[in-house]
């Protein structure tokens, strides 16, 4: 019995089992394996979404029209060298490489880039030109002497818009990368690059022997596709966990992508600077922001900066420690002359170059912020508030840089004077300059600060433009039977409203002539005829004309509307006068070109729309009257100032002298002023001595184009009897010579005194609708 005991309770003994240390690692390994590889799934789930995906938002970039060259053109020897200025193109002694020009006595070779225009890609080229005065006189082949008759510059950058507000880059390939940046930047920062698989070990020890020797750190072990991690995915914190990740992401990538791919991405992702409020990444944008320059015609000086800028762009910033920058360019030039990728005379050129920096901020051609501000507008209406989010968009607008460089110009000198001779300090300036035979805008000026980018005048402030209205209002009478000699009565009149408030326009000089031909009342700029025409016309035509011609907004038809109580923009004056100088024509005003998309392809191209709203053979006649002001009207300042030169232009001047307009065009360009105070306080200018001395002094910068007038068919030179302006025998009466459409005209008349027929007049005291709430006394 106690045996038995003794062998069931031997039995209930646990026997003890010794565990193998190797299983347990072996589960800890397989479970780490698998957390490894999961976590090696997410990151390499990131990897491709990025790289097969958007790499980055890229800016839309904003271009200028292209110059175009040839023979006989209005371009003036240092109108062309302004242009090559803005093109940061080198002066050289021979230009061999694009980007480079030479001068000599009033000639100038250049060497232009290639450029892929919106109508195709055009390789570099030589031309040589030679000027006369304001003109392009000659143009040649310098290798061969041929004679050249077209060719158009490559257009000036002037923007970028950026829907990632953070950062701005420009994308370049690896293909337009000059080979000695590749080199310099392999030789800096990753010497074994093509040769690891993300991760260098060689590196690493390098550094942590460098490192310990120096008690600090003082060189990284980071490969290029580290590097790219970390810029891509990671943040810039400094713990073990990010290292591992970032080398983890490295071996990722250099596994799935190849090294021209990872080098390609590198080069455009990598740190180099700060604009403000947005990083500046990647070299092609670098070497704008430094240089303003393309990243393929830097020199081997200007490389080693941003290869060394690498480093800690913000500790070797060129502009604020020059020096500090300069040794470690020097430090990146002697390491190449070193491994024997510069030679030594290269070495020594480079290291003994000043750095050679552009204005901080100021890319290429800098801040237009007038005209982008209509050209973003344009965007808008055109394509909706979405359509810059498209990535890497081309804009090629119409801005002409010499014309809004020279309207700059001719605003900051003539506003300064202005405010000195009328000792108001607050006048302020608006200018649109288009090119009328297009319909395109040319140049914006948007205030007295042309850089300023607040509010722009040019686009959003409409004043009332006084005489401005003079000449819409007169083509319309001559679409309806008037001619230039019609006799208008220039006597006293009163119109009453049915309130019984009665209105007496008054003439500038307070002088009354009797009558006068419709011709010179448009030259002279008189008030009372004004009204009267417009009176015997009817408003309702008015109104309607005006439409036609281009305003948009709401227009109240009041008898003061006829002398320019109508408000209206810089912008939309051009647009108004636009439809006259294209005599009778209609076209939208347009800054846009055309647009390509991130492959090149093109997207939206401008097609001019035009319309015939008026009477080709009015819209000739007005013109002509236009060109009467100028000659010996109220804008004779031009004349005297520019003897010999045809131009067409209308003063305008409001109540109190309180704004002051001047809207005039050459042969080429169109140009609307505005002179006035925010407050619309009193200026103690007129048209004549405000506006108009602005658009002089433009002129003087850009030069004139005769106006070559075109008469329409049908148009004659008929001789008009000066007593009651009906065609007439200057052999028997005093006559005018002045174009009107013959076939519509009486007979002449013999030497027998003959009853005058003259246009309808209105009644001396006229009641009308109450109109008189905003009413000028005069507007010239």
């Amino acid at each position: 019995m106690a045996k038995q005991t003794r062998t069931s309770r031997s039995r209930k003994k646990p026997v003890k089992q010794r565990r193998s240390w190797w299983g347990l690692v072996f589960k800890l390994g397989l479970v780490c394996a698998v957390l490894i590889g999961v976590f090696g799934i997410y990151l390499d789930s990131q990897v491709r979404a990025r790289f097969e995906g958007q790499k980055w938002a890229l800016p839309a970039l904003v271009y200028s029209r292209p110059l175009e060259l040839f023979p006989g053109q209005k371009l003036s020897y240092q109108q062309m060298l302004r242009e090559l200025q803005l093109l940061n193109y080198r002066k050289v002694a021979s230009p061999d490489r694009p980007g480079e020009y030479a001068v000599a006595n009033n000639r100038i070779e250049i060497h232009r880039r290639p450029f892929n225009f919106a109508d195709g890609a055009e390789a570099a080229r030589s031309i040589l030109l030679t000027f006369d005065g304001q003109r392009l006189a000659r143009m040649q082949n310098p290798a061969n002497g041929r004679e050249l008759g077209y060719a158009r510059m490559d257009p000036v950058l002037l923007d970028r818009l950026n829907v990632e507000q953070r950062e701005d880059r420009l994308l370049v390939r690896l293909d337009q990368v000059p080979e000695l940046l590749v080199t310099t930047l392999l030789t800096v920062e990753d010497r074994d690059f093509y040769r690891h698989d993300g991760v260098s070990p060689l590196a690493i020890l390098r550094a942590l022997v460098v490192n310990i020797k120096a008690g600090r750190t003082v060189q990284g072990g980071s490969t290029l596709t580290q590097q790219l991690a970390k810029n891509f995915f990671l943040t810039q914190d400094r713990s073990l966990w990010r290292k591992v990740q970032e080398a983890y992401m490295a071996l990722i990538i250099d596994f799935r992508y190849g090294k021209d791919e990872i080098l390609e991405a590198y080069l455009n992702e990598v740190y180099l600077g700060q604009n403000g409020a947005q990083g500046v990444y990647g070299f092609g944008l670098a070497s704008y922001f430094y240089f303003g320059l393309p990243l393929n015609e830097l020199n081997p000086d200007q490389i080693a900066l941003l290869v060394g800028l690498v480093k800690g762009p913000s500790f070797y910033d060129p502009w604020r420690n020059p020096e500090r920058a300069r040794e470690r360019r020097d430090l990146v030039l002697r390491l190449l002359a070193n491994e024997g990728h510069i030679d030594r005379d290269t070495y020594e050129q480079s290291s003994s170059r000043a750095l050679g920096l552009i204005e901080r901020g100021r890319m290429g051609y800098g801040r237009t912020p007038a005209f982008m501000g209509l050209l973003r507008q344009e965007l808008r209406e055109r394509f909706g508030d979405d359509f810059l989010r498209q990535n890497g968009l081309k804009i090629f607008s119409s801005l002409d840089p010499i014309a809004q460089h020279t309207a700059e110009q001719a605003v900051i000198e003539q506003i300064k004077q202005l405010r000195a001779n009328t000792k108001r300090n607050d006048l302020e300036a608006a200018v649109v300059v288009s090119n009328w035979r297009k319909g395109e805008v040319s140049a914006v000026v948007g205030g007295a600060d042309p850089s300023f980018a607040g509010f722009n005048r040019a686009l959003a402030a409409r004043r009332p433009i006084g005489s401005l209205i003079k000449p819409p209002v007169f083509a319309e009478a001559l679409a309806h039977g008037y001619t230039l000699a019609s006799p208008i009565k220039d006597e006293p009149i009163a119109l009453r409203s049915d309130a019984g408030q009665v209105w007496r326009p008054n003439n500038y000089d307070r002088q009354f002539r009797g009558q006068v031909m419709l011709v010179d009342a448009l030259a002279k700029s008189l008030n009372v005829p004004t009204v009267n025409l417009g009176m015997a016309l009817g408003l309702d035509k008015v109104v309607e004309g005006l439409r036609r011609m281009g305003v948009q907004q709401p227009i109240q038809a009041y008898p003061s509307l006829l002398l320019g109580t109508l408000e209206l923009s810089p912008l939309e004056v051009n647009q108004l006068y636009l439809t006259l100088a294209n005599q009778g024509l209609y076209q939208p005003l347009t800054s846009i070109r055309a647009i390509q998309d991130e492959q090149g392809e093109l997207i939206y191209q401008h097609s001019a729309r035009a319309t015939q709203v008026l009477e080709p053979e009015a819209g000739y006649l007005a013109l002509y009257a236009m060109t009467r002001a100028v000659g010996g009207g109220t804008a004779a300042h031009l004349a005297a100032r520019f003897p010999n030169r045809v131009m067409a232009g209308k003063t305008g001047t409001t109540n109190d002298l309180r704004d002051t307009w001047y809207a005039g065009l050459d042969n080429e360009e169109l140009v609307s002023v505005w002179v006035g105070r925010d407050d619309n306080g009193v200026t103690g200018l007129t048209g004549a001595s405000g506006a108009l001395r602005l658009y002089s002094r433009y002129l003087d910068g850009r030069g004139v184009d005769s106006l070559e007038l075109a008469p329409p068919a049908g148009i004659d030179q008929v001789n008009f009897a000066l007593r009651d302006g009906q065609p007439a025998d200057p052999r028997c009466e005093q006559t005018r010579l002045l174009p009107a459409r013959a076939a519509s005209l009486p007979a002449v008349r013999d030497c027998r005194p003959a009853t005058p027929s003259r246009p309808t007049q209105p009644s001396q005291e006229q009641p009308v609708s109450d109109w008189l709430r905003d009413i000028f006394n005069f507007a010239r």
